[in-house]
């Protein structure tokens, strides 16, 4: 595995894992749309296409002399249906099975899948497994779950396909989300001296954005009788949005003590997923256990504003995925 293609790469988590990946010595193609501008590094092994995963035939061009697949692209928000609902299907349902045999037909080894533990939506099990029923809210997490299904057809020797049902993901990036739960209350609680939580006890699992780039770059290294044809959870602290809110007021109070007092109000949510996952099986089967902490998360973010990494973090588009794709009109 030495040629790697990561659809989504000039994304929120592809920011991360790019660098990581061509530091570590692999030779690394992006393939993004570039909605978000291009924060990636200048790299001899970095070679980056200016692509939509609906260009099927763009698609298995790139994937020619391609190892292994990283497939992150998507309209990923559980807020996308604000946008066009043919948007959200023809992306995230419609291009998936046409680039998943177009990367088989090409020749790549392994595809890794990332779907999202939002497939859950909400249950009061004490701990989600990955045989869990999915029970989607939004057209996201409907979709993320009817591709796992589509990726096993093509499951084979020859052809290794994984799926990773990561948790919420948190901490900075040169390219930060500030529309994820950790990242929206620490941004809050920096600028408005103020937090807001949308109802409070909705249980949320998290995952440090280092952690999940740790998980993508173990995956290209483990024999394929590990994971073939496997599905895991992988998630960290499975808490509530309102505990998540008191970690955040204390991190950001020790690390900005001239703001004061950070106050924490709460009001109604019309969003009501809730679950808590177990992610027992991806440290058993594959040995990956998280390293970073939600207040690890915290800090990191805190330490970009102050260095002036995140400008303009409340108005600026590029930090919100729907904003940001609503201005450009992408159909």
């Amino acid at each position: 595995m030495q040629n790697i293609l990561i659809t989504g790469g000039a994304g929120y988590v592809g920011c991360v894992l790019t660098p990581q990946l061509l530091k570590a010595g692999y030779n690394v193609t992006v393939y993004d749309t570039y909605w978000y501008e291009d924060h990636l590094p200048k790299n001899p092994k970095l070679k980056t296409i200016r692509g939509d995963i609906r260009e099927t035939a763009k698609l298995k061009d790139a994937f020619k002399g391609i190892d292994a697949v990283i497939s992150l692209a998507c309209i990923s928000n559980d807020a996308s249906f604000e946008l066009d609902e043919k948007l959200s299907t023809s992306v995230n349902l419609d291009a998936f099975e046409p680039m998943v045999k177009a990367a088989k037909e090409a020749g790549v080894k392994r595809f890794v899948y990332c779907s999202s533990s939002s497939v859950y939506g909400v249950s009061d099990k004490p701990n989600v497994t990955e045989d869990h029923p999915l029970v989607p809210l939004t057209l996201y997490n409907k979709y993320k779950g009817m591709c796992e299904p589509l990726l096993w057809k093509h499951q084979g020797p020859g052809f290794t396909c994984v799926t990773i049902r990561p948790a919420t993901v948190c901490g900075y990036s040169p390219r930060t989300r500030m529309d994820l739960s950790v990242n929206i209350l620490t941004n809050h609680a920096v600028n408005k001296g103020k937090i807001t939580v949308f109802g409070g006890d909705q249980l949320r699992p998290n995952l440090h954005i280092q952690d999940m780039c740790d998980l993508y770059e173990l995956l290209l290294k483990l024999p394929d009788e590990k994971i073939a044809g496997q599905t895991f959870n992988a998630g960290y602290q499975n808490l509530s949005i309102m505990e998540i809110a008191k970690i955040v007021r204390n991190v950001v109070q020790s690390e900005f003590p001239d703001k004061g007092q950070i106050e924490i109000a709460t009001t109604p949510t019309d969003d009501p997923r809730s679950y808590h996952i177990n992610s027992d099986k991806i440290a058993r089967v594959i040995g990956f256990t998280p390293k970073y902490s939600i207040e690890d998360a915290v800090r990191g973010l805190c330490k970009a504003f102050k260095e002036g990494k995140l400008p303009a973090s409340m108005e600026d588009d590029q930090y919100f995925n729907v904003k940001r794709m609503k201005r450009l009109g992408v159909k």
